[in-house]
């Protein structure tokens, strides 16, 4: 690696002052924000620095801010007072029409007055200085850019912003790479990085090793803000592929018979690389419990799930009652977040997979916690049971036969047959239904049904 480039140039302190009234109406349009249908009271300034000077043609801030708003929702991860968001903020004199979609607004005092600010990652110079930054492991303030030891990160590579993330923002350079800049951001170790450095290590092929990272080093704790990886050239994500072959009345049972085998060779591979851990009657009670917490006040917030709870709280009474006998499960640690929208099929047919952050509503604590591999598999069996549902052709064995085949994958790998535990797979389906069921109804209500029909399977157990 090249001799890291060390500044130490900060942000003006007013320089968020200035801005606040914008980003106070900007921030909660945006679809990465998550304090949805609250207002945003007020904002602070975690850190802040300069990576082009702000009196240049084109000045560009980092800044982490936190979002104060009304009290969250039961349920929401609590990090702090407040969510604490990474933004890329440039500033012109005049925005050219091609950034019309990055605008937060006119600034009319401090350091960037008379200026218009916009969302800078839309922009391809600013891109650009985010690259060379990895390249060169620069140090900007508290900012922190690391590469790899192996990897050639050439300069000149033309960025693009992508269109298709809910949560976070990336771009594309040539290509090459992609870099997954964070928006909701939190201190500690952050899975998306920790996961795929393991595997890496561990050689394992199906996820893309990190090339190179951003971190902000604050108050004597690490800040994840964004991973580069290779750019899977040519390769469709899991959610697509299954539309387009749904739409085209085309089987996709070999499809989820490989996906299944690439999710057990992750699985093996992590297992191999961190630590694992056995639940016994005490961690397999509470696991329950926490279920059941969850179905309680799914339940309280949507009515139409209340028939259905007493049914549903068997999948978890079932599970405490096999611990209660002896009954163990080995956890270790997982994806967290799997279904089709975060797996890339490549032109040659093999599988990868990718964004390993987790559920962003669970706090990172819990998100890096041991757990048993069958989670991950029960989300992709949602999965198949959304994208059946979004081609219209629920009803016709389509998702049975990839639940199938996916289970099927998952054994021919050495992972252990998910069909084998049933009482352990009804509960994680369960408890995924429930999520989904108060997921939407709080921000897709036209999806709700989706979740509804799982629940009332669900509300029936399978025979053993």
């Amino acid at each position: 690696m090249s001799e890291a480039v060390i500044r130490t140039v900060t942000s003006p302190p007013d320089l968020l002052a200035s801005l606040e009234p914008l980003l106070r109406e900007w921030l909660p349009r945006q679809r990465w924000f998550a304090g949805k249908g609250r207002p945003v009271t007020g904002l602070s300034l975690v850190a802040a620095a300069d990576l082009l000077p702000a009196d240049s043609r084109l000045g560009l801030h980092h800044v982490l801010v936190r979002a104060h708003q009304q009290a969250a929702p039961a349920g929401a991860a609590a990090e702090g007072p407040g969510d604490c968001y990474q933004l890329l903020i440039g500033t012109r004199e005049a925005l050219p029409p091609r950034l019309a979609p990055a605008l937060i607004g006119h600034v009319t005092g401090g350091p960037a007055a008379g200026r218009t600010a916009y969302d800078a990652l839309y922009d391809t110079r600013p891109a650009e200085v985010l690259l060379e930054a990895l390249r060169s492991g620069a140090r900007i303030g508290g900012l922190r850019f690391e590469r790899a030891p192996e990897q050639d990160i050439r300069a000149g590579l033309v960025p693009r912003l992508t269109t298709a993330e809910q949560s976070n923002s990336s771009v594309v350079y040539g290509d090459t790479f992609i870099l997954k800049v964070l928006r909701r951001i939190v201190p500690g170790v952050n899975p998306d990085l920790e996961l795929p450095l393991a595997l890496a290590r561990e050689g394992c092929p199906r996820v893309p090793a990190p090339a190179g990272w951003m971190v902000a080093d604050l108050d004597g704790r690490t800040w994840v803000l964004g991973v580069l990886q290779p750019f899977l050239q040519g390769a469709t994500d899991g959610w697509e592929l299954a539309l387009r072959e749904l739409a085209k009345g085309e089987d996709f049972a070999a499809e989820a018979r490989a996906l299944g085998r690439a999710t057990a060779e992750v699985h093996s591979a992590l297992a191999r690389a961190l630590p694992t851990v056995t639940l016994g009657h005490a961690h397999a009670r509470q696991l329950a419990g926490g279920m059941t917490a969850r179905l309680e006040e799914a339940a309280r917030a949507v009515p139409l799930l209340r028939p259905y709870a007493p049914a549903l709280r068997t999948a978890f009474t079932a599970l405490a009652g096999l611990a209660a006998e002896g009954r163990t499960w080995t956890a270790q640690r997982v994806h967290g977040d799997l279904h089709l929208g975060q797996c890339l099929r490549a032109p040659d047919g093999e599988w990868s997979l990718i964004d390993f952050e987790g559920e962003p509503a669970r706090s990172l604590a819990e998100r890096r916690l041991p757990q048993p591999a069958v989670r991950d598999v029960a989300g992709m069996l949602r999965s198949f049971d959304y994208a059946a549902h979004s081609a219209g052709v629920r009803g016709t064995g389509w998702t049975e036969s990839c639940r199938a085949a996916y289970c099927t994958g998952y054994a021919q790998a050495g992972g252990r047959d998910p069909r084998t535990d049933p009482v352990l797979l009804r509960a994680y389906e369960t408890d995924k239904a429930v999520y989904e069921v108060l997921y939407e109804a709080r921000h897709r209500p036209d999806w709700l049904e989706v979740p509804l029909a799982a629940v009332r399977r669900l509300s029936v157990p399978e025979p053993a």
